[in-house]
C-alpha cells in the first residue's frame, strides 16, 4: 500500500491523506472535499470546488465553507511540517478572524505561506516544552473569476502543544 501511495504525485498523495484523515477526524471538512494543489515546507494551496455541497442560495460559496478551507490550509500546513520533522504535538485554532471581500463564485483556492513561521514556532515549542500560539495568514482567491484578487483573507491563531509522549 505504501509503495502505491508513494508512486502518486505529491499533491494527489497529500489529498488522499487529507481526505482519509478528515473522514475520521473532521467529517465536515471531508464533506466539502478539499484538495491539495501545492504543498511544500513554505506554503500550501488548497482548493474547494463550488458545487451543491458548498454553494449557498446566491450561488456563491457559503461562508462556513470558506472558513473550512482556511482552517484546512493553515492546519494541514502545520500538520505536514510536524509530520515531516517527526514532532508530536496537538494543534488547534484558538481564534479566527475573517474579511470577506467579494463573493466566491467558483472553485476557491486557499493559500498559506507561513511555513517558515510555523517551523520556527515548532522549534520554540520543542525548546521550552510549552504551548505556543501564533497567527497564520490565509488568502482565498477565485482565479477563474477574479484572478489574483482576494475574495477573503483570514488570520487564524494556531495553538500547538507538545503531546504527552513529546521528546520520547
Amino acid at each position: 500500500m505504501n509503495a502505491l501511495l508513494n508512486a502518486l504525485p505529491s499533491p494527489m498523495r497529500e489529498t488522499l491523506f487529507l481526505r482519509f484523515w478528515s473522514f475520521f477526524k473532521v467529517r465536515t471538512l471531508n464533506f466539502v472535499q478539499p484538495s491539495i494543489e501545492d504543498l511544500n515546507d513554505e506554503e500550501i494551496t488548497v482548493s474547494v470546488p463550488l458545487n451543491w455541497r458548498t454553494r449557498n442560495h446566491l450561488n456563491c460559496m457559503y461562508f462556513g465553507v470558506l472558513a473550512a478551507g482556511a482552517d484546512c490550509a493553515g492546519g494541514f500546513l502545520a500538520l505536514h511540517i510536524l509530520r515531516k520533522h517527526n514532532t508530536k504535538a496537538s494543534i488547534i485554532f484558538k481564534d479566527f478572524k475573517a474579511n470577506f471581500l467579494k463573493r466566491a463564485e467558483g472553485k476557491t483556492y486557499f493559500k498559506c505561506q507561513d511555513g517558515q513561521k510555523i517551523l520556527d514556532g515548532i522549534a520554540a515549542m520543542e525548546e521550552n516544552g510549552e504551548r505556543l500560539n501564533m497567527p497564520v495568514e490565509i488568502v482565498a482567491t477565485v482565479p477563474d473569476k477574479t484572478g489574483d484578487e482576494p475574495v477573503a483573507t483570514f488570520t487564524l491563531t494556531l495553538s500547538m502543544k507538545p503531546s504527552k509522549n513529546f521528546g520520547t
